[in-house]
């Protein structure tokens, strides 16, 4: 299935454009997330570049909180497909991190109404992996449509560092443990 119209738009904003949405947003339901995985897209033209600008997010239940993990898919373009790599039978699951409300007593802090993404928080990374540093706010820019989620990540490298925006589309359902 292909991205929808609302998906496409957005990721044609601008910056401003999508820090003021995301400013106004709140944060979806923590139980809309997991058990789905989402296609994703960079906004920035130079995520192109490196080849990240697709990329597809999953989110999981442990036992004790709703977690999440990346996939590379093939770099099909907008319009394309989002096709897990190396295969959609065995796909690399790695860039993982908890999901919560953001806390006002936290250094990421930035927006109080998203959820935190935070993969220096998972214990399903190593030390040594460089998505430790990774911090992404997440919210829901269209009240009555809990299928497309805007956006933003930081680096925590003391100083927190804005890297991008991004949109995710919910795109299949998916029963995955580690």
């Amino acid at each position: 299935m292909p991205a929808s119209p609302r998906f496409k738009a957005l990721a044609g904003l601008s910056q401003s454009e999508l820090e003021k949405i995301l400013r106004g947003s709140q944060a979806p339901a923590l139980d809309s997330l997991h058990g789905w995985e989402w296609r994703g897209w960079n906004t920035p033209w130079y995520c192109s570049a490196v080849g990240i600008r697709q990329f597809i997010k999953g989110f999981f239940k442990s036992d004790v909180m709703v977690e999440g993990y990346n996939i590379p898919p093939k770099q099909t373009g907008l319009d394309g497909e989002w096709i897990q790599k190396p295969s959609p039978e065995a796909p690399k699951r790695f860039g993982f991190y908890t999901v919560a409300p953001v806390r006002a007593d936290s250094a990421d802090n930035f927006y109080p109404g998203a959820l935190l993404l935070d993969y220096g928080a998972s214990p399903r990374n190593a030390a040594w992996q460089p998505e430790r540093v990774l911090r992404d706010y997440l919210v829901q820019p269209d009240e009555k449509n809990p299928d497309i989620l805007l956006g933003k990540a930081y680096l925590a490298l003391g100083p927190r560092v804005p890297v991008s925006y991004f949109i995710i589309e919910r795109l299949r359902r998916v029963d995955w443990k580690p």
